[in-house]
């Protein structure tokens, strides 16, 4: 063996040993980084964030993308959760209060993210104790609030089918299916697209559903009716004012439903409204920014919104009108037979 050879053979192995050590620590150094960088932070605190953080933890989806009944059913993970402070950094708490009133604090989650052209659309799902809302938020090409509406909200209809759906133009529908009692189908639907100068989603296509009841179900007509103003006022099956009693002398249950416009525009709320004073009612109830008043006359009962009740109802429409009073059925009593003299 060369004596030069055996002299460097022990500094060649720790040269080795060094470069293999650097590889291995810058190795997983980059594996380290790069999963921090790829994990989202959350949303759940109350720390300001930025707006890039904030859109890119909703998922990325492809389009065309649909929310669903069952989208609203899902249980979703609390690592998802977005807290409401986080969340109005960006969004306007009048988008959320319109549905869910002033008081209600749902709980958010993202949905999914589309981007399309210079918007970028967040889908986010809110959830609160009785209420299931779908919402779709525009954002411009600087990541600045545009605009926000509810595109889907579960209702307890067993026969209905809603979902929502952006698709490559951009465009979001809302369809609504019944299956009626015949075994037909009757489908509806409302067509938006997103104004960037109006800051708002126009309403370009509307299709109303065919409604084929021919009546209306009233969830509370076997409550009691012994108060003076316990009735049912209205005109025709699918219009009515049902009025019922309450849990105290002062409160008075009620269910309205009505259909204006040849069925085009119709709103459903039920409730319990306590009574004033000449003949007067009030409906307000904690996290519903919806506000009734019913003044009772001898035969009829006037309806007016005192408060947005657009949760309940159609856009182009309201509670307000005159419902007439019907008269009460009474049962026919029953025939006897005459007594036999014979």
């Amino acid at each position: 063996m060369v004596r030069g050879e055996s002299t460097n053979l022990p500094v060649q192995r720790r040269t080795m040993k060094i470069f293999y050590q650097s590889f291995l620590l810058i190795f997983f150094t980059a594996i380290v980084s790069g999963g921090c960088k790829s994990k989202k932070p959350s949303l759940a605190g109350d720390e300001p964030i930025e707006i890039a953080d904030f859109i890119d933890f909703f998922p990325e989806a492809k389009l065309p993308y649909q929310v669903g009944d069952t989208t609203l059913l899902k249980r979703e993970k609390d690592s998802l959760l977005i807290s409401g402070k986080v969340f109005s950094q960006f969004v306007p708490d009048s988008i959320l209060e319109k549905t869910f009133g002033k008081t209600a604090r749902p709980k958010l989650y993202p949905l999914a993210r589309v981007k399309g052209g210079n918007e970028t659309y967040l889908f986010v799902k809110a959830l609160s104790a009785d209420k299931r809302v779908a919402f779709v938020l525009g954002f411009d090409k600087k990541q600045v609030f545009l605009a926000g509406m509810p595109v889907l909200r579960l209702d307890q209809e067993v026969p209905t089918q809603q979902a929502a759906t952006i698709d490559t133009r951009f465009t979001i529908t809302k369809t609504i299916s019944r299956k009626n009692k015949d075994g037909s189908v009757s489908e509806g639907k409302d067509v938006y697209v997103l104004n960037n100068d109006a800051k708002n989603f126009n309403l370009i296509v509307t299709d109303a559903l065919d409604d084929k009841r021919e009546e209306l179900i009233n969830p509370i007509d076997t409550f009691s009716r012994k108060q003076k103003f316990t009735a049912d006022y209205g005109n025709g099956k699918l219009n009515i004012v049902s009025i019922r009693d309450g849990r105290k002398a002062d409160q008075l249950n009620f269910f309205i439903h009505f259909e204006k416009n040849n069925g085009e525009c119709s709103g459903e709320l039920k409730g319990e409204a306590v009574l004033r004073s000449n003949g007067i009612a009030e409906y307000h109830e904690a996290g519903d920014p919806c506000g009734l008043q019913f003044h009772f006359t001898a035969g009829a009962v006037v309806v007016k919104e005192l408060e947005g009740c657009g949760a309940h109802r159609g856009l182009r429409c309201a509670f307000d009108g005159t419902y007439i009073r019907k008269k009460d059925l009474k049962p026919k009593p029953a025939k006897t037979k005459a007594s036999s003299h014979k």
